[in-house]
């Protein structure tokens, strides 16, 4: 009977859009991983650490609290801690936003990642490792990046019943189309049971 609507367009469009929806979803978890992989550059692989008065640049794995850090101008922070020694302005625009250079002196505390624009300084290491701002910044940006809003948790637990149960009808009614009539009777009647 060609009275009878068809509702391809209907079907395509519901397709169209999830798949889009999808493609949204998998380009904002690469922006985000992007993210993640420009935090972790932020943090210098090395730092110059004074021991038993005498200084050496080590891996900032090997960096525990108490060591007394030495960073020179143009260098980046290696880990958080308080500074014990010199003067100098430190560009923190990465953590804070702060488009200026905020200066440091003896009892202020630094952060790992962020860049001494001016003078020495020497500071002990309070956090290193996983403790540092930097690496709970990249933490939370991780946790955020792997967990779903309560709505889209529910939209896939509504979505995981719904699609078998629909799939489920539809190739009941074809059964029963079948059953009753000829194989291309039943392909035909098939949507619109």
């Amino acid at each position: 009977d060609e009275s009878l609507p068809l509702y391809f367009d209907t079907a395509s469009a519901i397709i169209t859009l999830i798949l889009l929806g999808r493609f949204l979803e998998a380009r904002a978890r690469s922006h985000t991983s992007d993210a993640i992989k420009k935090l972790i550059g932020l943090a210098p692989r090395t730092a110059r650490v004074l021991r038993d008065g005498t200084e050496s640049d080590i891996p900032i794995e090997e960096v525990v609290r108490g060591d007394l850090v030495l960073v020179r101008p143009g260098e980046k922070v290696p880990v958080d801690g308080l500074v014990r020694d010199g003067r100098s302005a430190v560009d923190e625009s990465m953590v804070t936003g702060e488009s200026m250079p905020v200066t440091k002196e003896p009892g202020e505390e630094v952060i790992g990642g962020t860049l001494n624009t001016t003078g020495s300084f020497r500071f002990e290491a309070t956090r290193v490792g996983r403790d540092t701002v930097l690496a709970q910044i990249v933490r939370l940006v991780q946790e955020a990046q792997g967990s779903k809003a309560p709505i889209q948790r529910l939209a896939d637990l509504v979505t995981s019943y719904f699609v078998p149960a629909v799939l489920g009808i539809a190739a009941l009614t074809f059964a029963v189309w079948f059953a009753g009539s000829t194989g291309s009777d039943a392909l035909y009647q098939w949507p619109f049971a």
